[in-house]
């Protein structure tokens, strides 16, 4: 299995670390972080602005329908959900919206966040007419009393599952899937297993197996691509892609150089 042939290539230092359970988070502060989610992503936020992520275009490059099936269709819908990190939703959806799309936006990343929209709605392009922008809570039935069920041609899920407790990602995507139309495509791009941000993590920041708590509060699940088919299985979507992605992060100013894991899919809404 790949998962395994990547442990294996670990150092030994990294393999202890990552099975060190001895200091793992308590339970109390734990239920703490989940209650003040909401808080944590707001305060990550409010410090980068808009300025955390570059657009990189990698969205189009990669999931190619983004640009293909809205060519083919005035009344094309689509859904992103999208985590509060920066601008990463605006990098989605404006090259589709130059196209005059009928697009549904959900910026949505913690199972109990409500990001700020107004980024998205000082955007010089934006129009209500075109743009529904909300906040909602995807562990729950809101999503479906801002789209309807079986309307939405395309949802986009990135770097949102990770941000949420392990226990209420299956939620997630049932949720999901019922405002999918069938044959409705789902695209999700997610952090991966062994990732060079998941080996950084001490110990003591473990919450669970692959799942831990940053500095700042806020909190990242690292996924094996079983783990990604197997949840979508259970929530009704068929694999059509699913691997992992496998990149790295350069900057030659600060000397930074680092291999990225990532895992990529495409996933269906059976007819």
């Amino acid at each position: 299995m790949a998962d395994e042939v990547t442990f294996s290539a670990l150092s030994e230092e990294d393999k202890k670390k990552l099975a060190d359970n001895s200091k793992i988070v308590s339970e109390f502060k734990q239920k703490k972080l989940e209650k003040e989610a909401q808080k944590n992503w707001d305060l990550f936020y409010k410090r980068n602005a808009t300025n955390f992520f570059k657009d990189r275009h990698w969205t189009t490059a990669e999931f190619e329908e983004l640009l293909s099936l809205c060519e083919k269709s005035d009344t094309y819908n689509e859904v992103i959900v999208r985590s509060p990190e920066g601008q990463g939703a605006l990098f989605v959806l404006w090259p589709q919206y130059q196209k005059r799309l009928s697009l549904l936006l959900s910026r949505y990343g913690h199972s109990n966040q409500v990001c700020h929209l107004w980024s998205l709605q000082e955007h010089a392009a934006f129009s209500e007419d075109k743009v529904n922008a909300f906040q909602c809570d995807l562990t729950s039935d809101n999503l479906l009393s801002h789209v309807p069920e079986c309307s939405v041609d395309i949802a986009t899920l990135v770097f949102v599952l990770s941000a949420i407790h392990p226990d209420k990602m299956l939620a997630v995507l049932q949720n999901i899937i019922q405002i999918l139309k069938p044959g409705g495509l789902l695209f999700f791009r997610d952090y991966g297993l062994y990732d060079h941000a998941m080996l950084r993590f001490n110990p003591r920041n473990k919450l669970s197996d692959n799942f831990y708590v940053r500095q700042d509060g806020t909190r990242a699940y690292y996924f094996s691509k079983d783990l990604v088919e197997t949840l979508f299985h259970q929530a009704g979507f068929q694999a059509l892609e699913n691997d992992y992605a496998y990149r790295r992060t350069v900057n030659k100013k600060e000397g930074i150089d680092v291999p990225r894991i990532f895992v990529q899919a495409k996933f269906v809404k059976p007819v």
